[in-house]
Parts: structure tokens; sequence; C-alpha cells
């Protein structure tokens, strides 16, 4: 699994926004009623053969124990797809939809266009705190709807390059951001006007490392309660623009470093620039783990939690945490039965780990989380911790999706690049336009 694309979510918002309404309730017309031969339709975003499979051998795994329960599997649908059949309805309409895009479960709860779960968890004794972590649970609510649930996650961390920590002298990963810097100066080796190694690349165009993934680390929490942006007054939002702005300066430059980035191959192949060599540290999910074991690469390599600031410490073994997630559309007619195939892809452990060691991707529940079946070698065991911290933390949705990110993102852009030196005035800018843009989607 990977991250999608701040600005495929302005369009995604745009499209959920023109969404009908449907019903936010587990009843209504039911043509499923237990026991009943029905065939229901689910919608999926995985389109690799491996993760086609995966979700194919667990699909059949639940009709063996639900046979009257058949399941329509359609894969490499996204979101923009699925919404725009739910607005048109219909029989051709999906009963069950997964969703890479955290950040549009606002928009799914807030539009209804997503059946409440709520009392169908209730009517089965499912209690989500105990079910579910944490984060993971966060991230699949808004306000008083729990309209999706997890289906797998992921994590961030740290990946180093430990033959390039040998030959620097550094003998453990860091665990503080200025451990980290000192560390990524340490590993960055000249090479004509640029680099034959690069630390780490910090800037916000590089793989992964957004102010989103960054503000994990230091616990952001991006609204108040009462739903206003606080990027403006979170003294912790202003230091980690700040962290990041040093800590290219360290490193070259804005210009330099840029002129490096140029060079890197794509982020999912072999060539991605930790693979290759070209950075000795990079920030990533827990789907890299496989990817470096399948392309052989010619160092040795391991994984840490992301360094934290120094004045948090105790907070070290936190990361960002994303995923996948799984809802009933409002207008099935098959609710009982697509209810079913939710039910045990999200809390039958076997099911969850079963997907978890076949997609390469975080467990969702708190049970397969600690399974025994659970495939995972020291490298990935990194973010099974991540994903059980207390600290760990997600992008909060939002009426509009992800946005307010985008806001950030572009600020950050403009920021890193020189373009704004006012980070206080560029800060309040940005929340007054991520509060505008929130009033008007309401």
């Amino acid at each position: 699994m990977s991250s999608r694309t701040l600005r495929t979510l302005a369009v995604l918002a745009v499209v959920l926004a023109t969404a009908c309404t449907g019903q936010n309730s587990a009843g209504g017309n039911d043509d499923s009623a237990p026991g009943k031969e029905v065939t229901i339709t689910f919608w999926h975003g995985w389109s690799q053969d491996n993760e086609v499979k995966a979700i194919n051998d667990q699909v059949a795994a639940f009709h063996r124990r639900h046979p009257n329960i058949h399941v329509k599997v359609v894969g490499n649908i996204a979101d923009d797809k699925s919404e725009q059949a739910l607005r048109a309805g219909g029989p051709d309409a999906p009963d069950v939809i997964s969703s890479f895009t955290t950040d549009n479960v606002g928009k799914f709860c807030s539009s209804r266009v997503w059946t409440d779960l709520d009392p169908l968890l209730k009517k089965d004794g499912i209690d989500p705190g105990r079910t579910f972590p944490a984060v993971m649970l966060a991230y699949s609510r808004f306000q008083d709807s729990q309209c999706a649930l997890p289906l797998l996650g992921d994590a961030y961390g740290l990946y180093y390059n430990k033959t390039a920590f040998k030959a620097a002298g550094i003998s453990t990963p860091p665990r503080t951001l200025s451990e980290f810097d000192a560390d990524a100066v340490k590993l960055t080796v000249p090479g004509g006007d640029g680099y034959r190694q690069l630390g780490f690349m910090p800037d916000y165009h590089g793989y992964e490392t957004s102010p989103a993934h960054y503000l994990g680390q230091y616990g952001a929490t991006y609204f108040t309660k009462d739903g206003k942006s606080d990027i403006a007054t979170d003294p912790k939002v202003a230091a980690m623009f700040g962290w990041q702005k040093n800590l290219i300066a360290r490193l070259g430059g804005f210009r330099k470093l840029e002129k490096f980035r140029a060079g890197f191959g794509d982020e999912y192949s072999a060539k991605n620039p930790f693979e290759t060599g070209q950075v000795a540290m990079a920030l990533d999910g827990e789907w890299r783990t496989a990817s470096l074991a399948r392309d052989k690469v010619g160092f040795d390599w391991a994984t840490a939690p992301f360094p934290v600031p120094d004045d948090q410490a105790a907070s070290y073994g936190r990361g960002y945490q994303t995923g996948t997630v799984i809802g009933i559309a409002a207008s099935s007619r098959k609710r009982t039965a697509a209810w079913e195939l939710v039910k045990y892809l999200t809390s039958d452990t076997d099911a969850v780990v079963g997907l978890a060691n076949a997609l390469h991707n975080v467990p969702s529940t708190k049970a397969a989380l600690n399974s025994p079946e659970l495939a995972a070698g020291p490298e990935f065991r990194t973010f099974i911790g991540i994903a059980g911290n207390p600290h760990s933390s997600t992008t909060p949705p939002s009426p509009n999706g992800g946005a307010y990110q985008i806001s950030l993102q572009d600020f950050g852009y403009d920021f890193e690049a020189g373009r704004k030196t006012d980070l206080q005035a560029g800060l309040a800018a940005t929340a007054k336009e991520i509060d505008a843009a929130i009033d008007q989607a309401k």
C-alpha cells in the first residue's frame, strides 16, 4: 500500500461534496435476511496480482463460512469512481467499499454516503475501543458516526543504511531530532556540485517527507475542539517548520537539495533513492520492508521509529499512521450480508492476520497485532510497535477531506523555498484559508 497524493484528495473532496445524501442507519429495506441466498458487490482499490489474490483468498474463506453469501469482487477502484457510483445508485452500485484515503472519512460520514456502523457493532457486541488500536479507530470515525472500520494500516518509521552508518562511525539509530540532524550531516558525502550520498532528504517534495508525516512526531492536533484550525497557535507546528528549514540549510540549502532530488528514481521501484544508496536515511512506511527484501539491495539496512523532538524524548517510538478503511454503501439493499463481510474482514483475527501477511501491512486489530501467526521479522516489528504506541497519531478527518493538509503543504513548499519568510504570518493566513474552506463545505 502506498500514500496517495494530497492533490488527488482535493479532487476527491470536490467529488464528495456533490454526493447525494444517503440513509445513515442500518435499517430500511434489506434484501439479505440471514440465511437467504444473496450476492453482494465489494469494490476495493488493490490492483497488483499478489494483492488481488490476497483479497480473493479471504473472500473465499468468508464464503466457506457463509455459503449463502456470494461476493462479486471488483478491484482497482479509486475513490472518485466509487463515489460516482454511490451518487448514481441503482443495481450496479457497490454494497461494500474500501478506500486507501482515510482523509475522506469525514466526507463519507458527514455526507452519509457510507452507513453508520455503530448500531451493527452494538448488535453483535463488538466494542470498537477494545477491538481496534486507538489511532486506527480515530481515522475511521468522524464526530458521532463510525461509518468506516480499519482494514489494515500503515505506520511510518525510519529506514537506515547500516553499512553507511558503520562507515560514518554511527553505532545506533538516532532517537531525537538533534541526534538525527547530526547523523544526517555526518552521513552526507559531497560529490561534484552535489552529493555522492545524502544523509536524508528533508524537502516536502521528497518521498513521504510531508508536513503531516513530520507532524506525527510532534503530536500536532490540527484543530481546536470547536473545529477551527489551530496550526497558527499550536507551537508544535511552528517548531516542526523551523526544524525542517534548519535541516535544509545544514545539508546544503534548498536549491542544491532539489537539484539532487531531480535525479531520484520512481518511489515504488528498485530505483527508490534509499534502495540505490543515494540517501542513507529515509522516512517511509512498513511496505518498504518487502520491497527491500525483494530487490536485494547491496547494503545492510534496518528500521527504527523516526526520531522525536528533544523536548518530547519520552514519546520516542511514536509515528504517523494511516491505512485502508472499509464501509457499507448507504444505498445498499443488502446490508445484513454486507455487514457480515465487513465484520469478517475487519474483526476476525485469522482474516486480518492473513491479509497483513500477504499485503505486508500493519494488522488493524489489537488481537492481530499480538498474534503469533503474524509473519514479522525484526524490521517489520518496528512498525507493529509504532502502531501500538500510545503517542502515535494521525491526521484527523475533516468535512472537506484532506483539503486542510493541502493548504498546509502548499505553505510548506513556499516556506522551504524562501518564497515566504514570515513563518507565523504564513501559518495564520493558512489557518484562515483552512477555516474558510471548511465553513464552505459545511
